[in-house]
């Protein structure tokens, strides 16, 4: 677990080098007014804006399983706290993102394949055995091992933030991923504080 804190520190200032041409899944708010609506077709949307949505849904559905665990078994507050901010935020991020590739007619699954998201975060940041470690501990361990799993699924969400960032050209998305990562970097250095 000391691994996965010590990957989210080392990784924060990092970023992609060059966008790819993929896609992926769902992570967070945004206003009203960008969320209601499906972008115009004429938008102007490119390969790294459809990996950008794809990847976070997928990445957004594993720190669901981690936060909606450390908000109902958590014993620290600000752990419970942090996980019921997360997962409020995801699902509104997560509903602008379907509705955004649904839009576009585009499956709001990414390509699994191991080359797909090369140099841009992983798709998948955990395995079934994490989950099922954090299934099977209990008290300040659970609460350990819940701050090192949402730490690292945050940390590999930053890396598709700055994805988009860097290659995007749907102005929305931009925008969403700006303001994501704003929010996701404050949750982490709490997260952090909290691993110390």
């Amino acid at each position: 677990m000391a691994a996965i804190v010590l990957s989210a520190v080392a990784f924060l200032p990092a970023g992609c080098a060059s966008p790819p041409a993929a896609s992926s899944p769902p992570t967070a708010v945004v206003p009203a007014e960008s969320a209601a609506a499906a972008p115009a077709a004429s938008a102007a949307v490119n390969e790294v804006d459809v990996m950008f949505l794809q990847m976070g849904l997928a990445q957004i559905g594993e720190g669901e399983q981690i936060a909606a665990l450390a908000e109902e078994r958590a014993g620290n507050s600000e752990v419970r706290a942090v996980a019921a901010e997360l997962r409020e935020q995801w699902k509104t991020e997560s509903g602008t993102m379907e509705r955004w590739l649904l839009g576009w007619a585009e499956p709001v699954t990414a390509d699994p394949s191991a080359g797909a998201h090369a140099g841009h975060g992983d798709l998948h940041a955990l395995r079934p055995s994490d989950f099922g470690e954090l299934r099977a501990v209990q008290g300040a361990d659970f609460d350990r091992t819940a701050v090192s799993l949402l730490l690292g699924n945050l940390h590999n969400g930053m890396e598709t933030l700055r994805m988009e960032a860097a290659g995007g050209s749907y102005p929305p998305a931009r925008a969403l991923a700006t303001r994501m990562a704003t929010t996701r970097q404050a949750q982490i250095q709490r997260l952090l504080k909290l691993a110390a």
